[in-house]
């Protein structure tokens, strides 16, 4: 793994969001796009090298959804960018890992995403990120 690429937030009003994150952050998000497969409007912000992800659902049977109704808006999931995904996911289901995507699939912002399951990493959702090259 490379780095952690971006930090995913559930939030209900994506509107509202972006406009904290926008007065906390000091800057505007720099894409906002609709990942229909996962029901989700994202929206990102890049501070430094660091990206922050708004994720808000689309319909109320998404991951964010129910997420929201469980645990309420807050840390979604954290992402590492990975420099070859389909070598990451055999190397972590070889050490034990549970995945929850056995193939990788197109996700927000150019990316190629994969996630872990969070039973298997201390309650945390993992996601891992590469790049889609053109």
């Amino acid at each position: 793994m490379k780095k952690i690429e971006h930090l995913g937030i559930a939030v209900k009003d994506i509107d509202a969001s972006e406009a904290l994150f926008e007065s906390l952050l000091g800057t505007k998000p720099y894409k906002r796009e609709e990942v229909k497969s996962e029901n989700v409007i994202t929206s990102f912000f890049k501070t430094g090298e660091s990206k922050i992800e708004l994720l808000q659902a689309t319909d109320e049977s998404s991951a964010i959804a129910k997420f929201i109704e469980k645990k309420g808006e807050g840390i979604h999931h954290i992402a590492f960018d990975v420099k070859d995904i389909y070598k990451e996911l055999e190397r972590l289901k070889a050490e034990g890992f549970r995945l929850i995507h056995e193939e990788p699939k197109k996700g927000a912002d150019n990316k190629l995403i994969a996630f872990l399951h969070p039973k298997g990493t201390n309650g945390v959702l993992v996601e891992l990120c590469q790049e889609i090259s053109n």
